[in-house]
């Protein structure tokens, strides 16, 4: 899921954008800045659930992390924060410094 938000952090809109299986989602970048670019957003906020129930984030939660800032900053988008939710706790990037 993406959040997207205004210049004031306002909701704009929130989007599911992909759908996964039990062990991974295949994410385009593209498809993300088109959805931001349609919103006429200004930051966005990533979330999503791990299925097992462990919210600690994957190297692969990471690196696509990573990729959906590098897109989205050519368009000017700030991400504010990448959630990932368990069955007890939810793991914020931007807590542990990584946003």
């Amino acid at each position: 899921m993406v959040v997207f938000l205004d210049n004031q952090n306002r909701l704009l809109a929130h989007e599911t954008l992909f759908h996964g299986y039990i062990t991974s989602t295949e994410i385009h970048p593209r498809e993300v800045v088109k959805a931001a670019l349609r919103h006429n957003a200004a930051a966005a906020i990533f979330a999503h659930n791990h299925p097992s129930g462990y919210a600690e984030p994957s190297d692969a939660d990471r690196r696509i992390t990573a990729r959906l800032k590098k897109a989205l900053a050519l368009v000017e988008v700030r991400v504010l924060d990448h959630l990932i939710v368990g069955s007890k706790e939810i793991v914020s990037f931007a807590e542990r410094g990584w946003s």
